[in-house]
């Protein structure tokens, strides 16, 4: 019910409002989000890349409407990997991309070739790109969209959602040699019929996938915060002889850093993800979506970095 009710208010543009203006808002937006520009994205990559992780960086926005919005979205990336690029922070990174907001639900063509331009700009500045999986509606376009873009890139990298049903096929599809797949829980509303509802159901879903992933030939990036997931994928790990540079965890900025110490320290590669931009109301609360208990989560997090 609570996670109904967040993602509800995710959509409001008067509690939207109200967020905003709460003096609270700003210490969790600096917590959480790197920044509203560019040049303050990367002030906070450098600090984290001088930690010892690698990162991936998210553009926040995705209620693209028109095609003057998508083309901006696409040159906000560009000067993004460019910026990058000048500050010798892309080799080895990652920038997240939301095809929703290059257009995919209006005009799919014209996304793809706006996500192509980003591919092949971050390939050029030794990075990757990895598309942001949204609500389930979307699913097959984005899969077909990967495999278009892989015929020229093939580091694209892919995200499924554990907390849908058709994951585990998915997964066997994309466990291929060089497939890279980022694997998360899911923070997007769905119906029974596509998804798990329970968290339990979607954690035994999580750990199906990550046998799959492991079990195949790809490059699998375990994006989660779950201290028993973390600790199922190390001992995985070893059970299918993965060296650490053969996967990635992942987590998002501002949450578990002690955590994500000790797995860069162990010899993981522990990747951020970096989200900055003004639109950052909708990503706060689909993390919060995620766990409900994370809106407690959340408020312990401001009283302590670690």
């Amino acid at each position: 019910m609570l996670r109904s009710v967040i993602l509800a208010a995710s959509r409001s543009t008067t509690i939207e409002r109200l967020v905003a203006a709460a003096p609270v808002s700003r210490d969790v937006v600096r917590r959480f989000v790197g920044g509203t520009t560019i040049d303050e994205a990367l002030t906070a990559a450098a600090e984290l890349t001088g930690t010892g992780v690698v990162i991936s960086i998210d553009h926040l926005g995705e209620d693209t409407t028109t095609a003057e919005q998508a083309s901006a979205v696409r040159a906000e990336y560009l000067a993004l990997l460019d910026a990058l690029d000048r500050a010798g922070l892309a080799a080895g990174t990652d920038v997240s991309v939301k095809l929703s907001a290059l257009g995919q639900r209006f005009d799919e063509p014209a996304a793809t070739g706006h996500a192509r331009a980003i591919c092949a700009a971050a390939a050029a500045v030794g990075g990757t790109v990895t598309l942001d999986m949204e609500d389930h509606t979307t699913t097959d376009s984005t899969l077909d969209i990967l495999q278009t873009l892989r015929a020229d890139h093939p580091s694209t990298g892919a995200v499924l959602q554990a907390y849908l049903r058709r994951t585990e096929a998915d997964c066997r599809e994309l466990a291929t040699a060089g497939s890279r797949v980022r694997l998360c829980k899911g923070a997007y509303a769905e119906p029974e019929s596509v998804a798990y509802q329970s968290a339990i159901d979607v954690d035994k879903s999580f750990v199906r996938c990550l046998n799959i992933l492991f079990s195949g030939a790809g490059y699998p990036m375990l994006a989660t915060h779950d201290p028993r997931l973390i600790a199922i994928a190390e001992d995985r790990a070893r059970w299918f002889d993965r060296a650490p540079e053969e996967f990635e965890f992942q987590m998002l900025y501002g949450v578990r850093p002690a955590e994500q110490a000790r797995l860069a320290g162990e010899g993981y590669t522990m990747r951020v993800y970096l989200p900055y931009g003004t639109d950052w109301y909708g990503y706060l609360m689909r993390r919060l979506a995620e766990r409900p208990a994370n809106v407690a989560f959340l408020g312990r997090a401001l009283r302590s970095r670690d």
